[in-house]
């Protein structure tokens, strides 16, 4: 039988996941990596220390797959964190074996927030004028400027280590390194280069304006694909080390917002994913690019980039040598997607566990909040206690709990952490609404959604049905699938997932959303009303859209007992 191997470069460890071609796992293993957070705001990671941990998780999961005689891994697809920025000498050349060796200095990752100067800096190169220059800077990138994205990286890197600049000859995504490693081919994708601010999204190519406009050398950048393209194959050396046959075919892939939309099967216009991870991202699949500019005094709030569905099924000289299953290349352009991201989504419970009753476990608290009716009797949790991106672009914005009274209990706090964080999901899921994208099936996933008290009231909320599907592999297995039509198995993206992926259980709204209507209609108003007072208690700096980035999906549940955790995906 074939095989296929995915691969999921996160920020705490790379996974790796081998499939078969019906979708089902028959491995999967992980290895940690290590983070650095050399000051206050910058994280950084080594990208050798990535190299380590994929040759691991690969080796493992290959083993723990127990190929019999004759089942080979016929495809390899990457996925990884979005944004980050690898940083490559004149060793990264054609006819140079790949080596960790030519990173001139650790990568800046997806969370880094040392480059708030140079976002506003972007902006200004579009409009003196504060007022228009974001929406000048979204209709020509597609993007607002955020201290998570590529180019402020880039340009920090010019303006404060000027040898390091100059040693520079290659700027790769995290995703995009470990494929180097794996083929010695530099290349990057449509959805990860959306990331970038340096991606013409309509066109999906690097855009010339933009590359003017802040004296970057081309050259500097991989060339572009779509995401289910073969960008090389398994050389020598990278066959050693991580028990991969030589010659093997490696997909381009895509970041872990566009790789885990495919997972989860959010392949086709109307399609959402609501994922409830540390951070909570609601990603729309579109037929055309949508630009967020509705609110002329909040342009960017959500982002446009390009899917993960598009690509190629075969390549000339793979197709020839007969690696490839496709006799013919068959091109196909992909769509694209918009999302919306909230800092704090199952990480608010989890803070409110760790700080608030740490003794008690998810179980006990889930079971205490389920016994208090909709609207949490008049308590309001506000959950920006990260700053926050989607609704609101604010790095000082803060949490609140509004309404607390001594008739309030724990359950009382819970559920009210829980409703706030659906209320927000809501005001991203309005959003996109509000920018063209039709509404027509949701799907949920991430380690929040594995409460079903959670999954209930989000649906009441968002008053949709909430789809669970039958895996909750994301990222690592979305790249298994782009392999899968890299190498002909599937004629397209859609095929695949509509062949491996299934619906396993509907969540329908059962209280009316008028239940929640005075706690919502208060929470909608209250960043409006404490603005300035976060402000204030941050030291009076004033607000920006200058925050993080969110890519990582974090487990919130990892300690709680089996019972919370469904081998589903909930």
């Amino acid at each position: 039988m074939s095989l296929l191997l995915g691969i999921d470069v996160g920020t705490s460890s790379t996974k790796a996941i081998v499939i078969d071609t019906s979708g089902g796992v028959r491995g999967v293993a992980s290895a940690a990596h290590p983070l650095a957070q050399p000051r206050p705001g910058w994280t950084e990671q080594n990208p050798a220390d990535w190299w380590r941990s994929s040759c691991q998780a690969i080796r493992a999961a290959i083993a723990n797959a127990g190929l019999a005689p004759g089942e080979r891994i016929m495809g390899v697809g990457c996925s990884g964190q979005m944004h980050g920025s690898v940083f490559l000498d004149e060793r990264a050349a054609p006819g140079v074996e790949p080596s960790p060796e030519a990173v001139v200095r650790p990568a800046l990752l997806w969370n880094d927030q040392r480059t708030a100067d140079q976002c506003q800096q972007i902006e200004r190169r579009f409009s003196d004028d504060p007022a228009t220059a974001r929406a000048a800077l979204v209709r020509e990138a597609g993007n607002a400027a955020l201290t998570g994205f590529t180019l402020p990286k880039l340009l920090w890197l010019r303006e404060h280590e000027r040898a390091n600049f100059a040693r520079t000859r290659r700027l790769l995504l995290p995703k995009d390194f470990i494929r180097w490693m794996l083929t010695g081919v530099i290349a990057t994708d449509v959805g990860d280069a959306s990331g970038t601010l340096l991606l013409d999204v309509d066109h999906r190519d690097w855009s010339p304006r933009l590359l003017r406009a802040f004296d970057i050398d081309q050259g500097l950048l991989p060339p572009v694909l779509e995401s289910a393209s073969v960008a090389g194959a398994i050389t020598t050396s990278a066959a050693q080390l991580t028990g991969l046959a030589e010659g093997t075919p490696v997909i381009v892939g895509s970041g872990d917002n566009m790789t885990g939309a495919v997972g989860a099967g959010i392949v086709e216009p109307g399609m959402v994913l609501v994922t409830l991870g540390t951070s909570g991202v609601v990603y729309a699949h579109a037929p055309q690019p949508r630009r967020d500019l509705a609110d002329p005094r909040q342009p960017g709030r959500l982002h446009t980039m390009c899917a993960a569905d598009g690509g190629c099924a075969a390549d000339g000289g793979l197709a020839s040598a007969g690696i490839l299953q496709a006799a013919e290349p068959r091109h196909a352009r992909g769509s694209w997607c918009v999302t919306g991201c909230m800092l704090s989504a199952a990480g608010s419970l989890a803070w409110c566990r760790e700080s608030l009753c740490p003794e008690a476990s998810y179980d006990t608290l889930l079971e205490e909040a389920a016994r208090v009716p909709p609207g949490s009797q008049g308590l309001v949790f506000l959950p920006h206690i990260s700053g926050e991106r989607c609704p609101h672009p604010d790095p000082l914005a803060r949490g609140a709990l509004v309404g607390l009274s001594s008739a309030h209990g724990r359950g009382h706090v819970v559920r009210a952490v829980i409703e706030g964080v659906c209320f927000t999901m809501r005001d991203i899921l309005d959003l996109v609404r509000a920018s063209g994208i039709e509404v027509q099936r949701v799907r949920i996933g991430g380690g929040g959604a594995k409460s079903d008290l959670w999954r209930r009231i989000l649906a009441d909320v968002l008053e949709i049905n909430l789809e669970s599907t039958n895996t909750e592999e994301g990222p690592a297995l979305g790249a298994a699938l782009l392999a899968g039509v890299g190498v002909g198995t599937w004629p397209s993206v859609a095929h695949a997932c509509a062949q491996t992926i299934t619906t396993t259980d509907v969540c329908r709204p059962h209280a009316a959303l008028t239940s929640y209507e005075p706690s919502r209609s208060v929470a909608k108003g209250l960043y409006a009303t404490l603005r300035q007072s976060f402000a204030k208690l941050a030291g009076g700096v004033e607000t920006s859209a200058n925050d993080t980035s969110a890519s990582e999906s974090i487990e919130p549940f990892a300690d709680a007992p089996s019972a919370t955790r469904p081998s589903h995906l909930t």
